[in-house]
């Protein structure tokens, strides 16, 4: 895609994930790394921006460092994004929602601080794998974009790399080669939550075996 292709997406996604409940109000943030031919950086949703609502000339183009070089304010996220593009050279795109599920069990309280939810189904293990619970900091403060990198760093160092993060009270930060996978990503994460936070009782998780054969025949990391 050219650069007007990408704003265009970008806007269908938010108009997506808001009709569908995912964020509400101006809650949420989208961007997509440009290449070189595109002229690098990448672009980003404004700050206060309705993802539902979305125009392609007002999303924000900045360069690798955070400079703005077109388009209306950054989000506030910004220092995450470039943070989560400079630990991961495979990350094309990136969607942080206030999804209520998410939101809901980061109150509650998660599974584990390195899996916020258990492997409860093999499409969970497969497409997600182990997300980590990110303790509270204000919105756009750079100090979660650092402890975000930190848990990419050293879940890279157990040869099991993460695809997400659960900001607490705030809800998911998730990315992939595109923005068609980082949705899939994010769609069966909630509906893993829904589940587990509905189920009653609760369902055990899928035992080591199974999730061996995943890792096996998927190649899950798990």
């Amino acid at each position: 895609m050219d650069m007007q292709e990408l704003r265009q997406e970008i806007c269908r996604v938010g108009r997506s994930l808001f009709e569908r409940g995912y964020v509400h109000a101006t809650a949420g943030n989208i961007s997509v790394r440009l290449d070189e031919a595109q002229g690098g950086g990448f672009l980003i949703t404004p700050t206060d921006a309705c993802l539902g609502f979305l125009q392609p000339e007002a999303l924000a183009w900045v360069d690798d460092a955070g400079t703005q070089r077109g388009g209306e304010r950054a989000s506030k996220a910004l220092a995450l994004h470039q943070r989560i593009y400079a630990a991961d050279a495979a990350a094309r795109c990136i969607l942080h929602t206030h999804s209520t599920h998410l939101v809901a069990l980061s109150l509650q309280g998660v599974w584990q601080p390195q899996a916020v939810l258990p492997p409860i189904t093999p499409y969970y293990v497969m497409k997600v794998g182990k997300v980590p619970h990110i303790p509270y900091h204000r919105p756009g403060d750079p100090q979660a974009a650092q402890a975000v990198e930190q848990a990419m760093e050293q879940a890279a160092s157990r040869q099991a790399p993460i695809r997400g993060v659960l900001l607490e009270r705030l809800g998911p930060t998730v990315w992939h080669t595109s923005l068609a996978a980082a949705m899939a990503v994010l769609e069966e994460l909630e509906e893993t939550a829904r589940l587990w936070l509905t189920v009653q009782p609760r369902p055990e998780p899928l035992s080591d075996a199974q999730i061996d054969e995943l890792r096996q025949q998927f190649g899950a990391t798990w």
